[in-house]
């Protein structure tokens, strides 16, 4: 039953990241980097979302020998399935900030469906979504998280309104790296190369078999040498709509 669970759970974490735009009715946000502020121009950010399912260990081990920093949105769900993978990750503080990816992966908005994940009941449970992952990142790190990304990326007016009473701000993205981490490497690094200062990227580190780490890898080098700089959430200037 838990494997099964587990596999369904990634299944549900792909479809959503895999989809283009978000159903009617829905907000996508998609942000940039502020790159206006003093040092900031060249940079770029690079988020991994971690679902549920796996840890990507490869991909670690890529950004600590690169010492390229992430912001790692994670659920409560993979938390608890992947100490070895959060144990590695807090080894690394200065590389690796942890963020808010719900408790549960499930979509923060009242009713409906998003790519196949059931919205909440009510807004107790869609507060329970948000805050029990908060609380669990909080739990793992010390520290309060201060972005949030739902489960597909997409929320309606109550899941907006319940982030922002909660102090939390939605993080979006530009550039999808990986699509849910289905990607094989070359896809994946055809994406990245095309990352630009200001560009927020997303890719998937709960998926090992996947082709984000080789792509990672193929790109990361080429990436540093035109002079993009990788910061966190927490270190960049702020974040403002992408067009």
């Amino acid at each position: 039953m838990r494997l099964r669970l587990a596999t369904s759970s990634l299944a549900l974490c792909l479809a959503a990241a895999a989809a283009q735009a978000a159903p009617a009715g829905l907000v996508e946000p998609h942000h940039r980097l502020d790159t206006r502020a003093a040092g900031q121009a060249q940079s770029v950010a690079l988020t991994l979302d971690a679902c549920g399912g796996g840890y990507d260990a490869a991909i670690v081990r890529l950004l600590v020998q690169q010492q390229v920093p992430a912001t790692v949105f994670v659920t409560r769900r993979w938390l608890r399935r992947n100490p070895q993978g959060l144990r590695e990750l807090l080894a690394h503080p200065q590389l690796f900030e942890l963020q808010d990816h719900g408790a549960e992966h499930l979509p923060a908005m009242l009713g409906g469906r998003l790519y196949g994940m059931p919205g909440r009941r009510n807004l107790a449970e869609l507060r329970d979504e948000v805050q029990g992952g908060a609380q669990a990142v909080a739990a793992a790190t010390g520290r309060a998280p201060r972005w949030y990304r739902g489960a597909g990326a997409a929320y309606d007016r109550a899941g907006l309104a319940e982030v922002a009473a909660l102090g939390l701000q939605v993080a979006g993205f530009s550039l999808n790296a990986d699509d849910g981490a289905q990607l094989r490497a070359p896809a994946v690094a055809r994406r990245l190369l095309a990352a630009r200062p200001g560009d927020i990227i997303l890719a998937h580190m709960n998926h090992p078999a996947s082709g984000t780490a080789a792509g990672l890898a193929a790109a990361l080098p080429a990436l540093q040498q035109r002079g993009l700089r990788f910061v966190t959430l927490g270190q960049a200037a702020g974040l403002v709509a992408a067009p």
